[in-house]
C-alpha cells in the first residue's frame, strides 16, 4: 500500500511526497488506519521505525478535517515527551507533515522564557507537544487548558517512566476530558509500561512491530575489552581514522561527557556535549551543528539523546556500557535509520563485563566480539600517549622560553637603571 491510497488530506500527500515517501513503514501500516477511525492505540516498536509520522500523518488529518467543520478553537492533540530535545524533533515532524494544512503545532518546554510561550497559547493552537515539567507550571498559572483536547500522545513512554514522571502522566489525567483518544507509543514493554498503558486506554489496538533482534538489520554492532583508562586512547584512534564521518558517543554521566571532551581537545580533535547542565540554547546550537555536519563528534549522555532523531550518523560509540539492554538498543538504534547503514561499537572494560553478559542475555544472543591485538592495544595506546607526552613538552619549552625572554627583560631594564 502507497500514501496515496490513504484517505488523507491532499496537503499531507503533498508534505509526504516532497519528503521522498512513497509506502508506510510497517509501525505506520499498521497504525495509520486505527488512528483515523478514533480507535485508542497501543504500539510497541523499536527505534527508527516512524513511530512520530506514525501518529502525526492521521492526527494531522482529523484535526484538519475539523477545522473544515468549524469545529471550536482550543488545543485538540496534547502530546507528551520525556525531554524538550524530543519534544522540539516531534514538533518539526508535525509541522514539516502540516506544512499544507491549517493545523496549528506548537512545543513548549523547560529552559527558556515562559512569557513567550504563554502568549503562543493565548493566540490559540491547535496541537501542543510538552515536557511535563513546563506543562505542569503553566497549568498551575492557569496559562494552560487542556479541557478541549480530543487526543492524547504519550510518546516514548518507557522514557518518562525510566525518568520518574509516571505521577506527572496520571496527575495530567485530572486536566483531561476523560472521553478522548489515547495513543501510547514505546519502544519497550515490561509489567509496568502494560499495566500504566492499559489504566489509560480503552479497548486499545495493540500493535507491537518487534523482531526476534531487537537490533535493527542494516545495524553492525559488536563489542571491543577496553580497560577503562585506555578508552580515550581508541576514541581518538577511531576518530582520527573516520575523519569525515558523523559520530554519537554515549557516555554514563555529564562529568563524563565533559571530560572526554578534554581528553579530545588535548590530541586536537574537536567534540562538543549534550546534556542536562547545559543552557537550553547552548543544547539547541550543539544539535544545530551536529545535525547540520558543521560537528562531526558529539559527546551525550542517555537522558538527552533519548529518541532523537539525527540524520546521518555513521557511527555511534558506546564509550560507557548503558546500564540495560533497553539503553542498549536506544543507543545503537540512533545510527542506520531507515533504509541507511550503521556502525556501533562498545568499549567494554573489566568492571564492565557483568553488565555485557545481562545485555547479551536480554537481547537473546551474543554481540560481536572485536578482537585487539595484543601489539595493536599497545601501539593505539602508545602513539596517543607520545602525541600528549610531545605537545605537553612543547608547551613547557613556551613556558620556559617566555620565562626566560621576562628575565632577560628585567637584567636589561637593571642595567639601564644603573647607568
Amino acid at each position: 500500500m502507497k500514501f496515496d491510497d490513504y484517505r488523507i488530506a491532499d496537503g499531507i500527500k503533498t508534505a509526504i511526497s516532497k519528503l521522498g515517501y512513497k509506502k508506510p513503514t510497517d509501525i505506520q501500516y499498521k497504525s495509520i488506519p486505527p488512528i483515523l477511525k478514533g480507535e485508542d492505540v497501543l504500539a510497541i516498536a523499536q527505534t527508527g521505525t516512524g513511530k512520530t509520522a506514525a501518529f502525526a500523518i492521521p492526527i494531522l488529518h482529523l484535526l484538519q478535517a475539523r477545522k473544515v467543520d468549524g469545529r471550536s478553537n482550543g488545543i485538540k492533540c496534547l502530546v507528551m515527551t520525556p525531554t524538550h530535545e524530543l519534544a522540539l524533533q516531534v514538533e518539526s515532524v508535525f509541522k514539516t507533515l502540516g506544512k499544507h494544512t491549517r493545523v496549528e503545532t506548537y512545543c513548549i518546554h523547560g529552559g527558556v522564557e515562559q512569557e513567550p510561550q504563554k502568549e503562543k497559547l493565548e493566540d490559540g493552537v491547535d496541537i501542543l507537544i510538552v515536557t511535563p515539567g513546563r506543562m505542569f507550571d503553566l497549568l498551575s498559572q492557569g496559562s494552560l487548558k487542556l479541557n478541549r483536547v480530543e487526543i492524547l500522545v504519550l510518546d516514548e513512554a518507557d522514557h518518562m517512566l525510566d525518568l520518574g514522571f509516571i505521577k506527572d502522566i496520571r496527575d495530567v489525567m485530572h486536566h483531561l476530558p476523560s472521553n478522548r483518544q489515547t495513543l501510547f507509543f514505546s519502544a519497550t514493554i515490561n509489567e509496568e509500561i502494560k499495566n500504566l498503558a492499559y489504566s489509560l486506554v480503552r479497548n486499545a489496538i495493540r500493535i507491537q512491530i518487534s523482531p526476534k533482534d531487537p537490533v535493527a538489520k542494516n545495524i553492525e554492532h559488536s563489542v571491543a575489552f577496553i580497560a577503562m583508562d585506555d578508552k580515550r586512547y581508541f576514541l581518538e584512534g577511531l576518530i582520527t581514522n573516520n575523519p569525515d564521518k558523523k559520530m554519537l558517543v554515549f557516555v554514563r554521566t555529564k562529568v563524563r561527557a565533559e571530560r572526554v571532551k578534554k581528553a579530545m581537545a588535548r590530541v586536537k580533535i574537536e567534540t562538543d556535549t549534550i546534556h542536562s547542565d547545559r543552557e537550553h540554547a547552548d543544547r539547541e546550537r550543539t544539535m544545530k551543528n551536529f545535525r547540520s555536519g558543521e560537528l562531526k563528534v558529539l559527546i551525550a549522555t542517555d537522558v538527552s539523546a533519548r529518541g532523537i532523531d539525527i540524520p546521518n550518523v555513521e557511527f555511534v560509540v558506546n564509550y560507557d556500557l548503558p546500564e540495560t539492554s533497553a539503553q542498549y538498543v536506544h543507543r545503537v538504534g540512533r545510527t542506520g535509520r531507515g533504509s541507511s547503514k550503521g556502525q556501533a561499537y562498545s568499549f567494554c572494560s573489566e568492571e564492565e563485563k557483568p553488565v555485557l553478559a545481562e545485555i547479551e542475555e536480554n537481547l537473546g544472543k551474543p554481540i560481536t566480539r572485536l578482537q585487539v591485538s595484543k601489539s595493536e592495544y599497545e601501539n593505539t595506546v602508545s602513539a596517543t600517549i607520545e602525541v600528549e607526552e610531545s605537545k605537553k613538552y612543547d608547551v613547557m619549552a613556551l613556558i620556559e622560553e617566555h620565562e626566560a625572554a621576562v628575565e632577560k627583560h628585567k637584567k636589561r631594564k637593571g642595567k639601564k637603571k644603573k647607568k
